[in-house]
């Protein structure tokens, strides 16, 4: 039994590697190249920033190439890892269960949260490898009554350097990336093809049978089964450009960061999000924004090693959209808006009380966390696939999730590609 997935990060690897634990013939199509991750020291770039040479965002993916960034309007910048890992490799190695309305509709990963955490080892960062002004921040929380918690992290602090650069990747690789799942798919006799991006899935009366991949000459890959898991863009994208109906209910978890100034802070010589504070619907959480501070013209007057930020994680209105040609349209809300406005107030006053000073300034609008487009339905959480979509194809990434999380999604992912390919392998296993 062959089955062809699409996409490597933790949906696609964690999917392929339980199918090809069943015994499957997979091939795994990875529109990206292999993931390397950033080598270089990162201060050269000061002096370009500065001066506002390094351009704008879309710049980032010329310096570092698995970064993909999607304008989604003039006010949002959607972030995507294009190599093998996919997003995974860009990730902070936070490992929370990101579970927002899915028990309401029945659909409970407790299961496969519990195996994932034993697998992957995930622990958090001590407080000796806190930088003083995140211990600070923390102390300020916790004395307000807010409740911090200590992030669950797949990251080997034996190994972790504290260079700031996790989401350019971990030369040292100190951070768990789906890569390691990939290793896997590959001992058990499954293939890993790279700069394969997937166009459209192949139909034959109403069944998918394949996909028509490749960048110049496309070609056909036929499976017995079709897992999409190429994130929120890619796969909204294929089915689109396949005729396969998606909904406009795309969610993002969107990003914003206050930033402030400390002389001496060296904030970047830390793991992001050491701790969180949970709110309804958003968490606030240490974090050197390097989106911001390289390519953000009101971040510009700070130094890397002064600059201090203090993220907000929040979960958006659904409604965006992807078209078949990569297009994303979405807008912020007026209630967006006035989430944003509670988390800044609430970000700037922990900053000001553990001795941050001004000017404190919004860093730019982005997100990485992106699904909702093919949602499940109560109805459809039993089988975990949405009803509409042709026999033979599957999906298994946050595009499957109805609302957004704002959370970290890195282990809700690779929970439901771990709970859909269980349910391909038991199919397959009655035939």
């Amino acid at each position: 039994m062959k089955a062809i997935v699409v996409g490597s990060g933790a949906g696609g690897a964690t999917a392929a590697r339980e199918l090809s634990r069943k015994g499957l013939e997979v091939t795994l199509l990875e529109a990206g190249s292999q993931f390397k991750p950033f080598t270089r020291k990162i201060g050269w770039a000061d002096s370009l920033r500065k001066t506002g040479l390094l351009g704008k965002e879309s710049s980032f993916s010329r310096l570092f190439h698995p970064i993909d960034t999607t304008r989604a309007s003039d006010e949002i910048v959607l972030v995507r890892g294009i190599a093998t890992g996919g997003s995974t490799t860009l990730s902070c190695g936070c490992m929370a269960r990101a579970e927002r309305g899915l028990l309401e509709m029945g659909l409970d990963l407790s299961p496969e949260f519990e195996e994932l955490e034993g697998r992957i080892d995930v622990g958090t960062v001590p407080r000796e490898r806190w930088s003083a002004v995140t211990a600070s921040m923390y102390d300020v929380a916790m004395d307000a009554g807010m409740g911090p918690v200590l992030t669950p992290k797949a990251v080997d602090m034996d190994r972790c350097l504290g260079c700031g650069l996790c989401e350019m990747g971990c030369k040292e690789g100190a951070k768990w990336t789906s890569n390691e799942f990939i290793k896997e798919v590959v001992s058990k006799g499954g293939k890993v093809i790279t700069d394969m991006p997937v166009r459209k899935v192949v139909l034959e009366n109403g069944r998918a049978v394949g996909v028509e991949a490749g960048k110049r000459s496309p070609e056909i890959i036929g499976g017995d089964v079709i897992v999409l898991a190429a994130g929120g863009i890619g796969t909204p994208q294929i089915l689109e450009t396949s005729g396969i109906p998606t909904e406009d209910n795309l969610w993002v978890d969107y990003v914003l960061t206050l930033g402030g100034r400390m002389d001496g802070a060296r904030q970047i010589a830390e793991q992001p999000m050491a701790w969180y504070v949970q709110r309804d619907r958003y968490i606030l959480s240490p974090y050197m924004d390097l989106l911001s501070h390289f390519f953000y013209k009101l971040w510009r007057p700070v130094p890397l090693n002064d600059r201090v930020g203090l993220m907000m994680k929040f979960a958006d209105t659904p409604g965006g959209r992807v078209l078949a040609d990569g297009t994303v349209i979405k807008e912020v809300t007026d209630d967006d808006r006035s989430i944003m406005s509670l988390g800044m107030e609430e970000a700037r006053l922990i900053m000001e009380r553990a001795g941050v000073s001004g000017p404190f300034v919004e860093g730019l609008l982005n997100a990485g966390h992106l699904g909702g487009t093919v949602p499940l339905t109560r109805a459809d959480v039993d089988e975990m696939r949405p009803s509409h979509l042709p026999e033979g194809l599957w999906v298994s990434d946050l595009s499957l999730v109805p609302i957004s999380q704002g959370f970290p999604t890195m282990l809700t992912t690779a929970a439901i590609a771990l709970r859909v390919s269980r349910r391909i392998a038991s199919l397959q296993e009655r035939n």
